[in-house]
């Protein structure tokens, strides 16, 4: 299926209906995502910009990326290079930029399990992926249909088609 599997992310723990305008500040709209990035989450954890790396994770409550259709709030994650996010659910239009944008979103209805600084893993089993936790417990998503997971390989949408259009 995918060779997204990922092992040893450090986890960001966030609550529950974090919003578009929570991950990309409507005051930093008119710049790019490198701008945006500096403010990414600071409403809600302002060490968040300054402290994520390469290969982290957010983990978050319900609802995420609900508010506003802006395509900027998943940009900016994959931006800031961030692996993954999971969440219980995701507002409808958030899911679907963030996988146009090449964004992994986990679906894992336990991920209140999950703590802050944990490090995590997520294992791929067909569609249906895993976060393995560092105690050993396995904690099941939502199958990721594999049209999703190609934009995720190929790092987006855009540059999906490109891709299939060149070969």
């Amino acid at each position: 299926m995918s060779n997204r599997s990922m092992a040893n992310a450090r986890v960001w723990r966030l609550g529950a209906d974090v919003d578009t305008d929570a991950l990309a500040p409507g005051a930093y709209m008119k710049h790019g995502l490198e701008v945006i990035g500096w403010h990414c989450l600071e409403a809600v954890r302002s060490d968040f910009a300054s402290g994520v790396q390469v290969g982290d994770v957010i983990v978050a409550g319900a609802n995420f990326g609900i508010g506003s259709s802006r395509e900027q709030a998943a940009g900016v994650l994959r931006h800031l290079g961030l692996a993954a996010v999971i969440a219980p659910s995701y507002s409808g239009l958030y899911f679907r930029n963030a996988f146009n944008l090449g964004l992994l979103l986990l679906t894992c209805p336990e991920a209140d399990q999950i703590e802050e600084g944990e490090r995590v893993g997520v294992l791929f089993e067909g569609e249906a992926p895993v976060v393995l936790r560092a105690n050993g417990q396995r904690l099941a998503c939502a199958p990721i249909p594999g049209f999703l997971m190609d934009m995720v390989d190929a790092g987006g949408l855009l540059p999906l088609l490109k891709q299939r259009k060149q070969g």
